[in-house]
């Protein structure tokens, strides 16, 4: 518990950092009084630091739950093709019925990328158990499937501009007052996974261990699917696929606190914000008062600490 509340402590000065960085200077003491600078705080600076936060909380846990579930620790949204599959059921229903609600969009896109993870369960259930580093490359193939097809509608339809900002950019400065509320659900969700957090640890025992010890398998797994979907769906509805946070903070977190998800969990809620959150003010830093999407800087610092992971010993 020290560590997450030494994550939460470094979310403070974060959060604090993120409110006053931006294009336009603003003042927070003047918020009370100055019209201008209560426009700005209230539309734009405090939606996208709450959408920051919810997003790189829910797509950490979102990434924990999948890898116990496929119990593989190179796996996330990212590389099993759940956020293509929810970007091409978006595309579908922006085809199909383009005035549609966006709560009807959050809903079609959540199915898509879970019938996508769905399919991904049942291609790897074929792979030898003892080839860990097979899972994440077929989840990576199917995922490019999944992208050039829809890349390729969308090339034929004149909807590239939409398709980048699905999978390509994972970014937010588009965040205002009203555009990013769905993320509340995904926050939800993932509040809900540490509901069921020791069902999850079961159920990465395996299905024969966690049913000999009394686990419903197939209630727990449906639910930790449409948890993951529900995130991966509402992430690339409002802000675009963003990489390697379901990838690198539950890994480091797991090296740090073992695989305890009661009490492991809220910290990789609390890492995968700080992270996202950090990515996203140098992002806004780097080039001000022009940005770097949040995606291209995890991009860079997600690989690099990935790699680190891959090639660092374990302390014991």
């Amino acid at each position: 518990m020290r560590l997450a509340a030494l994550l939460t402590l470094a979310l403070i000065p974060l959060s604090a950092l993120s409110l006053m960085l931006g294009a336009a200077s603003v003042d927070v003491a003047a918020i009370g009084h100055d019209p201008q600078a209560a426009l700005i705080f209230w539309v734009s600076r405090l939606p996208r630091t709450l959408a920051v936060l919810l997003t790189g909380a829910a797509l950490a846990v979102a990434g924990v739950i999948l890898q116990q579930i496929v119990r593989n620790r190179f796996v996330e949204p990212g590389t099993t093709g759940t956020g293509e599959g929810a970007a091409l059921g978006l595309l579908a229903i922006t085809l199909l019925a383009p005035g549609a609600p966006i709560v009807v969009k959050m809903l079609v896109a959540s199915a898509a990328a879970l019938a996508t993870t769905f399919l991904f369960l049942r291609l790897i259930r074929r792979l030898p158990p003892r080839e860990v580093l097979l899972v994440p490359l077929v989840g990576m193939i199917l995922a490019g499937v999944l992208q050039a097809a829809v890349t390729f509608i969308g090339w034929q339809t004149d909807l590239m501009q939409y398709i980048s900002t699905w999978l390509m950019s994972g970014e937010f400065s588009g965040v205002i007052a009203g555009r990013y509320e769905l993320l509340w659900i995904a926050g939800a969700a993932a509040a809900l996974a540490y509901v069921y957090a020791d069902r999850f640890v079961l159920l990465g025992l395996g299905r024969d261990a966690a049913t000999n010890l009394g686990l419903n398998t197939e209630r727990v797994l449906h639910l930790g699917l449409a948890v993951v979907s529900i995130v991966t769906a509402l992430v690339v509805v409002t802000v675009g696929m963003i990489p390697f946070v379901g990838l690198v903070v539950p890994n480091l977190v797991s090296r740090l606190m073992g695989d305890n998800l009661r009490q492991s969990l809220p910290v990789v809620a609390a890492g995968g914000a700080a992270l996202v959150l950090a990515c996203d003010i140098l992002g806004r830093a780097v080039r001000y008062p022009y940005e770097v999407p949040v995606g291209t800087v995890l991009g860079v610092l997600g690989s690099a600490l990935f790699l680190w992971l891959l090639y660092r010993q374990p302390a014991r």
